[in-house]
């Protein structure tokens, strides 16, 4: 059974235990408005140890600044979880990001990142953004993810996330 919990700073040292490889056939590319694919064919491995440091300092920089962490839990190990990031962005300052969204390879295709997207977004709502900022990798099962759960590439990128990831996915996901 999966039980999810809200995550706290301290508990960074948990994401060592996410197994975000996976074998890649496609990524997605975005040219004048429009997706494509190419054909890709690889396997991404996991975090080697400067990307994880990285990617735990950044989860536990977005939770002490206000953000908010979920962690989706088999027993005491952590298989997934997501960020929204703390501070508002976009040009009506009505949006916050999807920081980090990762669900471990043996779990994905469960329902997991859906219940934590949901999850981020009534924070989000609760917060009083009017949509979530997503940056995705341009993995098609990335993008295609979270356009099943609602997003869109959005027409109007936030420049330092663009800057960030120039070849990320962005999208915005409406909250009603």
């Amino acid at each position: 059974m999966i039980t999810y919990r809200t995550l706290t700073p301290e508990m960074a040292g948990k994401l060592a235990e996410i197994d975000r490889s996976e074998s890649i056939d496609k990524i997605y590319t975005l040219n004048e408005g429009k997706l494509s694919t190419i054909e890709m064919h690889c396997e991404s491995s996991g975090w080697d140890t400067v990307a994880l440091r990285e990617m735990q300092e950044r989860f536990a920089f977005e939770l002490k600044e206000g953000g908010m962490g979920i962690g989706a839990f088999k027993e005491e190990r952590l298989v997934g979880f997501g960020v929204l990031g703390h501070a508002f962005i976009g040009a009506a300052q009505d949006q916050l990001q999807v920081d980090l969204l990762y669900v471990s390879r043996n779990y994905r295709k469960r329902g997991i990142g859906k219940t934590i997207l949901q999850m981020i977004s009534e924070e989000a709502k609760k917060r009083g953004a009017k949509a979530l900022y997503i940056s995705s990798t341009e993995t098609t099962s990335a993008v295609s993810f979270y356009m099943g759960n609602g997003a869109a590439v959005t027409d109007t990128v936030d420049e330092v996330l663009f800057r960030k990831e120039p070849k990320d996915i962005h999208m915005v996901k409406k909250l009603e």
